[in-house]
């Protein structure tokens, strides 16, 4: 089976949909001739043409209104906002129009959309170009919220955003693209080459969105992340030599619930991992959902490890990175408490 990065997996997710649905259709800024800033869309002009994938201005409220009036007369973009930390001038098309014209419509007309977005840090992007906004979607009804940690699961799940009849936020921790990523910045990083979820089947298969996944299997505390934190998880229980279970969420919303309860009602103990800030994060939303369905069942309170409510800083970067220390940390507390 062939290996292949994140970004290949991607492009082979939207080159594999295009050859299957001529409504599918890619655009954003310079996705077309240029292939992306993170060339995620590289070779698709050349091989579907200029009017499957296309440049479109620098304008993220023009880029998503498009796609939203394309959707809802039957094509299927699947458009791409360079960076997360962009999409806040189209967030009132993504709230106001594509998450509610389904409801509005008295179920008229869908939006079969997707909004790809490099997110997260790591990368020493600063402030505006290492954001995690992804709780801003999730508070949103009628949008479904992807975040990726893998190949194998990235090309599965963008098929399956895209064959699905409403509009999906995707999520793409541009940290993994490479690699997988476990938080010690000054050790080098393992090629996806070389990793398990880097191998990668040809043509059609889909993961489905609401389903999680166990990671690491353990007994002691439930741990739950998604994107970069999954493998960061993974390196603070392996340091620790506390036998945490990990679950990659994979989607947020719909979240799979049924997974996480089933662990949590094992292990009795629950850390949530993420790099977006504390107040308010996804984090707080998992908490209460742990804290609601197993109460009686917690040996210690829910805590919580993310990014600090503050822009994210250049200088001190791993100051800000929710890495295997700090990770460490917390398993270590919630095994005391």
């Amino acid at each position: 089976m062939p290996r292949r990065t994140m970004v290949e997996a991607i492009r082979d997710a939207m080159d594999v949909s295009m050859q299957r649905d001529d409504n599918v259709v890619v655009f954003g800024e310079d996705v077309g001739y240029f292939g992306g800033v993170f060339r995620c869309t590289q070779g698709l002009q050349r091989k579907f043409g200029s009017s499957r994938c296309f440049d479109a201005p620098i304008s993220e409220l023009g880029i998503v209104g498009t796609a939203v009036g394309m959707a809802a007369y039957g094509l299927r973009p699947c458009v791409e906002i360079q960076f997360a930390d962009y999409m806040y001038p189209a967030y009132d098309q993504i709230v106001s129009e594509a998450a509610r014209l389904r409801y509005r419509s008295a179920g008229q007309f869908t939006v079969p959309m997707v909004v790809r977005m490099p997110t997260g840090g790591g990368i020493f992007g600063g402030q505006t170009h290492s954001q995690s906004p992804e709780a801003l979607f999730t508070h949103v009804s009628g949008l479904k919220t992807v975040v990726p940690s893998n190949p194998y699961d990235a090309k599965g799940l963008l098929i399956a955003a895209i064959e699905d009849n409403d509009p999906v936020i995707f999520l793409e921790p541009k940290r993994l693209y490479n690699g997988p990523f476990d938080g010690h910045h000054d050790k080098p990083v393992t090629p996806w080459a070389r990793h398990a979820l880097g191998e990668v089947p040809e043509g059609h298969y889909t993961v489905p969105l609401g389903k999680a996944v166990v990671r690491r299997p353990g007994t002691a505390v439930t741990v739950l992340a998604y994107g970069t934190m999954v493998y960061v998880s993974e390196a603070a229980a392996a340091e620790t030599g506390i036998d945490a279970e990990i679950i990659d969420l994979r989607t947020l919303v719909p979240y799979d619930l049924d997974t996480i309860v089933a662990s949590v009602r094992k292990t009795g103990r629950c850390v949530v991992v993420h790099e977006a800030t504390l107040t308010s994060g996804f984090g707080a939303e998992l908490s209460a959902l742990v804290q609601e369905t197993c109460f009686y069942h917690l040996e210690a309170p829910v805590m919580r490890v993310t990014g600090w409510d503050t822009p994210y800083p250049h200088a001190q970067e791993w100051d800000y990175f929710p890495g295997p220390d700090r990770v460490g940390r917390t398993l270590k507390a919630v095994m005391e408490a």
